[in-house]
């Protein structure tokens, strides 16, 4: 009930022992939120730190990370659950990825600037009039291939850091991307080598769960080719590239998505049907 509740965004997850770690209301909060508002959250002894954010307590965020990876391990396909485990699991790698953005130049403008990939942001028109095999026409041929759309991504909750949160946001909004890198699918098997080569790359537990756990839904084939071929392959990609968050891919739609894989440094996918 509690995880359905947290899903659900219902209020009664806020911690009321205290804000978690150095809570205060974002700068980017209207001002409208003082008032009658401001003192509801006072009197519970917790600040909304963004748009969204539900404060819970360590207790609250471990019952949220237990029951969202049960479920999320029964159905891959629940990304609610998913979303869920990455944010209340990702209090190591969340920091370490926001410190590797902001110690590079292009990672530390994104920080700054904020871009967000949703349709309202892309002119899916005149990506899909780019040239082939440029990065913005393969993304567009992905989404639409697998009818797949960046508007699916939810915005984070649970993530008590107002900068955290937009660091799991971009991961969330770059993973179709990292589908597009990789030439991998959205079925199980694709689902599954992206998550090896992100559990690699950003050490969120939640991808680590999915590349481990993953493979029990495939076929004893395609475990076969994962474990021969595709696994292999994604880890020393994850360990070669640099950190994906760091390039600014709105501004590199016209990158040949080849010279954007030898850039990040990602190894040619192999030649097997996924």
């Amino acid at each position: 009930m509690l995880l359905r509740r947290a899903a659900a965004r219902v209020p009664l997850l806020r911690a009321r022992s205290g804000s978690p770690g150095n809570a205060r209301l974002s700068h980017s909060e209207p001002r409208a939120r003082q008032g009658h508002g401001q003192e509801e959250e006072e009197e519970e002894g917790c600040y909304r730190l963004y748009p969204g954010h539900i404060p819970t307590s360590p207790l609250q965020k471990a019952l949220l990370a237990a029951g969202s990876a049960v479920m999320a391990l029964y159905d891959p396909y629940r990304h609610d659950m998913v979303a869920v485990l990455g944010e209340t699991t990702g209090c190591l790698a969340l920091p370490n990825l926001r410190d590797k953005m902001k110690h590079h130049p292009e990672g530390y403008r994104i920080l700054q600037e904020r871009p967000r990939i949703r349709l309202s942001t892309l002119d899916v028109s005149r990506l899909r009039g780019l040239p082939d095999g440029s990065l913005g026409r393969e993304y567009v041929r992905f989404l639409e291939d697998n009818k797949v759309s960046p508007d699916t991504r939810m915005p984070p909750k649970f993530v008590d850091d107002e900068e955290l949160a937009y660091v799991i946001q971009r991961y969330r909004e770059v993973h179709d991307m990292m589908h597009t890198l990789l030439g991998m699918p959205t079925n199980m098997l694709g689902e599954v080598v992206v998550k090896w080569f992100e559990a690699v790359q950003t050490g969120l537990p939640m991808c680590v769960l999915g590349a481990a756990f993953g493979p029990i839904h495939l076929s004893a084939r395609k475990l076969q080719v994962l474990a021969t071929e595709l696994v292999p392959w994604a880890i020393r990609s994850g360990r070669n590239a640099s950190c994906i968050l760091n390039v600014y891919y709105e501004q590199r739609w016209e990158q040949p998505v080849e010279s954007l894989r030898e850039e990040i440094g990602i190894f040619p996918p192999p030649a097997v049907h996924v």
